[in-house]
């Protein structure tokens, strides 16, 4: 009995140690094998050079560029509207009672300044001459006498002075005291050139004292008012040249100087508004296009940089590819900044005079994984 108790434990004891072997390798042998594996693939994924045969670097037009040392420009993008230049607007009210007899502009007509836009018959125009011939008539009957010179000429002035308040120029006033003739009509002259906006009035129409005539404006310059990030206040300044782009010019751009940085904060948007003055010589841009502004922020720093063409976004992450030998390349995470004019600051990944790939990268990209593939294939 003993005896086959024996027997039993050695049959039990003989199947674990065979065991594995009828399933193939030992337990060592197959972890061993699985490190191995594990470390080919790791080898095959985080494969990063590629070395080309001399056809394929001259097919490739591959170019490279040193990163270097470069003086960075911060650009700083707002949008904006278009708005006219407050400075180029007149409203023309009228300045005296009267009756308008002709309409000689109406809106949309471009006008030059000192040029009549419409005429008015006033009674009280007419009373104004008629107090200036007078005046000019006792300072001429006076003018020898040391005693009425004076104040004849006062008198005169300021009858003067109030023909002009009307609407007179120097010129109506001279020639009403060389013709003696008072005019029927008063002129509405603009004071500008420019754009009719708005024109109130027609032919027959009684106006009092203040009834609005005309809305001018002189459309050679635009302002654009910009919403500019509270983030970028630091490196704005008054005189920055900006590029302005609009819609309705695709590919083409306007240029105008920022003149103003305002003082307040808009708590909604956290934006602060800048005014551009642009010239707008062919009247191209309209008053309410929305605009796309970009300007060099002040105080540019020197920063290790390479071209952006150089750089290449995977999944999030900034990669570059660098010549290593006379025909390898390698593949680099880099860590980028500020992006200025086509060059790209790198933080970190980078060391002065490596030369970095500007043109080709995209076949070198292929080669490598092309080579990973061939190499997890290898291992299998």
């Amino acid at each position: 009995m003993k005896r086959t108790s024996r027997w039993i434990l050695w049959a039990a004891l003989s199947a674990l140690v065979i065991s594995p072997g009828c399933r193939g390798k030992s337990a060592p042998e197959a972890a061993a094998r699985a490190g191995e594996d594990r470390d080919h693939g790791n080898e095959a994924a985080s494969k990063t050079s590629v070395t080309l045969t001399p056809q394929a670097v001259a097919t490739a037009d591959i170019r490279t560029e040193p990163a270097a040392p470069r003086a960075l420009a911060r650009r700083i993008a707002a949008p904006g509207e278009l708005e006219f230049n407050a400075r180029r607007l007149a409203h023309l009210t009228a300045r005296t009672p009267g009756r308008v007899e002709r309409v000689l502009a109406v809106e949309g007509d471009r006008v030059a300044g000192g040029q009549v836009l419409a005429e008015l018959y006033s009674p009280d125009f007419m009373a104004l001459q008629a107090e200036y011939l007078q005046a000019a008539g006792r300072a001429a009957r006076f003018a020898a006498d040391p005693a009425e010179a004076g104040p004849a000429r006062a008198l005169l002035q300021g009858a003067r002075e109030r023909l002009l308040l009307v609407g007179a120029t120097a010129a109506d006033v001279d020639g009403l005291e060389a013709s003696r003739t008072p005019r029927p009509l008063l002129a509405v002259r603009s004071p500008l050139g420019g754009t009719v906006l708005e024109s109130g009035v027609l032919a027959g129409d009684h106006v009092e004292l203040g009834t609005s005539l005309f809305r001018l404006a002189d459309l050679s310059t635009l302002w654009a008012c910009l919403h500019i990030q509270e983030r970028d206040l630091a490196y704005v300044r008054t005189g920055a040249e900006v590029e302005l782009k609009t819609q309705a010019y695709a590919g083409r751009s306007f240029r105008g100087r920022l003149v103003l940085i305002g003082d307040v904060v808009d708590a909604a948007t956290r934006t602060v508004e800048g005014r551009v003055e642009v010239p707008d010589p062919d009247r191209l841009l309209k008053s309410g296009m929305y605009v796309e502004a970009a300007f060099a922020a002040a105080g540019a720093r020197t920063a290790l940089a390479v071209p952006e063409s150089s750089v290449q976004d995977d999944g999030g992450r900034a990669v570059v590819f660098v010549k290593t030998g006379e025909r390898t390349f390698s593949r680099r995470e880099v860590v980028v900044g500020e992006r200025a004019a086509g060059w790209v600051e790198i933080v970190r990944g980078l060391a002065e005079g490596e030369a970095v790939v500007t043109s080709g990268a995209f076949l070198l990209e292929s080669e490598l994984r092309k080579s990973s593939l061939e190499d997890e294939h290898g291992h299998d």
